[in-house]
């Protein structure tokens, strides 16, 4: 019985120290786990640290971006508009341009008929049956004619010495109405009356010495003698002078 004791106790001190040594390996697994899984943690922090970092500032680049984007949008907006400003103002200046041209045009044409209604008044002289007007102005033949015509007359016939006479006192190298521009040499007055059936003896006396002499280039008739009863010369019709209207009036 003592001996089985002894045995006994002898045994416990060896079950002791097994136990011991699971418990100190399950100690060193267990501390090798919790080891293991922080140098993993730890392994594992300076990724992720990166990570965030790029996330960060991949946002800040994008809000930075969209900033800039607002801020580009309101100043394109910005001169928008004030192009849009300045476009609407120079339409108004060309506006008030043309509106100020337009009005010094109207004045000007209206200075203008003012001129010409003062520069083509001239006063009427009766005369036998007729009324005369001498311009104050000077024009080419046929200038001369149409405003005699615009003012009811022609440019002057002359029938008689009598007329001729009293064409002189105006003293005044002017256009009448005689001309051979229809056919050289067959000198017509405007009315289409030939020169020699309008005029008796004196028809030819009337024109200077050596005149009609101009051949095709002067084919309208003017007094130039204002001194002499042979006053006619024949000159170009492109020259100017002035000119005596003629006008029936009633007796």
């Amino acid at each position: 019985m003592y001996n089985m004791k002894m045995v006994v106790h002898e045994e416990e001190p060896e079950i002791s120290m097994f136990q011991n040594f699971r418990a100190a390996s399950r100690g060193d697994a267990a501390s090798k786990g919790r080891s293991g899984e922080d140098s993993t943690v730890a392994a594992a922090t300076p990724g992720f640290k990166l990570f965030r970092l790029v996330a960060v500032s991949l946002g800040l680049l994008c809000i930075l971006q969209a900033a800039l984007n607002i801020c580009l949008r309101l100043t394109l907006i910005s001169q928008r508009n004030s192009l849009r400003e300045e476009r609407d103002e120079l339409k108004k200046m060309n506006s008030d341009a043309m509106a100020w041209s337009k009005s010094l045009t109207e004045e000007r044409d209206e200075l203008e008929r003012k001129l010409n209604n003062f520069t083509q008044h001239c006063e009427w002289v009766n005369f036998d049956s007729s009324a005369y007007c001498v311009s104050s102005t000077m024009k080419n033949w046929q200038e001369s004619r149409d405003d005699c015509i615009q003012k009811g007359a022609d440019l002057v016939i002359i029938n008689s010495q009598e007329e001729q006479h009293f064409l002189l006192q105006f003293e005044r190298f002017v256009w009448i109405g005689l001309t051979d521009s229809t056919a050289e040499g067959e000198w017509k007055w405007v009315d289409g009356t030939p020169m020699n059936e309008s005029l008796t003896t004196f028809c030819f006396s009337y024109w200077s010495s050596q005149e009609p002499n101009g051949g095709t280039n002067e084919n309208c008739g003017e007094v130039k003698r204002i001194f002499s009863t042979n006053s006619w010369n024949d000159e170009e019709c492109s020259m100017k002078h002035s000119w005596i209207c003629e006008k029936r009036v009633s007796p």
